[in-house]
């Protein structure tokens, strides 16, 4: 029977504990991305980018079990997060101002050209209609930290607060790069107090 990986488990960039602020150096990985603007809650182009990029994630784990014997976890949903004015994220959290690229990792065995069987088996009946906007791409983010949050994504601030003005200057490092956040919980089927979310931010030394 093939052995299921599950990522969650054996990537050490995907552990992180409450009230605990790791450095961790994060490998370059491979994803299926998709950018967009606006509030996540209310924008129809946000609900059109999660439609269109898991359809392609499960192919792609279907094509690997199947094609490959090797079986995996669909990884959970990962976005990158900004603003012109980044205030509109930190501080007034103004989502309509917000850019962002959501995205689900895609393991190293398989490449662009199962990326590209998997798009076009994913448009064969019923396309998503943003399914053209799913892109294969590597990110390289390096030199992190990171830690677990546990509650609503509007209760994030103070978290995120002591990340950037405390601990990350404390250690010498200073900000770059984009905010990065890793979705543990399924907003559908979990209370906004128990939600898991891992909250990252690219360092460099100061």
């Amino acid at each position: 029977m093939t052995e299921k990986v599950d990522f969650k488990k054996t990537l050490n960039s995907y552990q992180a504990k409450r009230g605990e602020f790791r450095v961790v150096d994060v490998p370059e990985l491979q994803y299926l991305m998709i950018d967009g603007h606006g509030d996540p809650n209310t924008s129809p182009e946000y609900a059109a980018a999660l439609a269109a990029l898991y359809p392609v994630a499960y192919k792609l784990k279907f094509a690997s079990k199947r094609e490959l014997a090797r079986d995996y976890v669909v990884p959970p949903l990962e976005g990158l997060w900004w603003a012109a004015d980044m205030e509109a994220f930190t501080v007034g959290r103004d989502k309509s101002q917000w850019d962002w690229t959501m995205m689900l990792m895609v393991p190293d065995w398989l490449d662009r050209a199962a990326f590209e069987r998997a798009v076009a088996l994913a448009g064969e009946k019923d396309a998503p209609a943003r399914l053209g906007d799913v892109r294969f791409d590597t990110l390289a983010e390096g030199l992190c930290v990171q830690t677990l949050h546990v509650g609503s994504y509007d209760d994030e601030a103070p978290v995120l607060a002591e990340m950037h003005d405390v601990v990350i200057p404390g250690r010498g490092l200073a900000l770059r790069g984009i905010h990065h956040e890793v979705y543990f919980s399924d907003p559908r089927k979990v209370a906004p107090e128990r939600m898991r979310t891992l909250l990252r931010q690219p360092v460099t030394p100061a």
